[in-house]
């Protein structure tokens, strides 16, 4: 019999059978979070293969980790809180190589290709995501998370590990620059 607690949360049963080396729960958990986690992979990095392979590593990160979810969070916080930490590691380790050439710069940036972006909006959404990419750390994460990936306002708050308030303050200043940048470049 299934207890109460595991039918309203059937995400943390998946997790507990994974943490067994259950492939059937493992199987299912990537069905539900491989897009979500590729979307928010590609909105950090914009370069397809950096996303894929961050895609990759999350999930051999939730298969090897299962046992350390505690059930504190949701699953889905976890999920994001793991995709979002390699994506910014990546960001570091990219940073810390010698810079590319520009023309090496402009090939990763027009292969980028967010799944969300209707085509005749891809030039509009590349300049988009490269303004996003100059906010602050935890602005970038709050708006990629909130107006990209759609999440309800309190899970980002849960997923940044800040109060609600807090998430909302760095989303109005995330929403203020990139207003500001958006100006300089189109002004009315």
């Amino acid at each position: 019999m299934t207890s109460h607690k595991a039918q309203k949360n059937p995400n943390k049963l998946l997790i507990k059978r994974v943490a067994k080396g259950n492939q059937e729960a493992f199987g299912q958990i990537y069905l539900l979070y491989k897009n979500k986690v590729y979307n928010t992979a590609i909105s950090y990095l914009q370069n397809v293969e950096e996303a894929e392979e961050i895609t990759q590593d999350v999930f051999v990160t939730i298969f090897n980790k299962a046992s350390s979810f505690k059930g504190k969070s949701k699953l889905s916080t976890w999920v994001y809180r793991i995709t979002i930490n390699k994506a910014l590691n990546q960001i570091d380790k990219r940073n810390r190589r010698p810079k590319p050439t520009k023309e090496i710069e402009d090939y990763h940036r027009a292969d980028f290709n967010h799944p969300g972006v209707i085509l005749e909006n891809k030039e509009k959404a590349t300049y988009l995501f490269s303004m996003i990419d100059t906010l602050k750390e935890t602005q970038k994460t709050a708006f990629i998370l909130s107006y990209i990936e759609g999440l309800p306002r309190q899970e980002v708050a849960d997923i940044m590990k800040i109060s609600l308030k807090a998430m909302e303050s760095l989303l109005q200043r995330a929403k203020i620059n990139l207003r500001k940048k958006l100006i300089a470049i189109y002004p009315e």
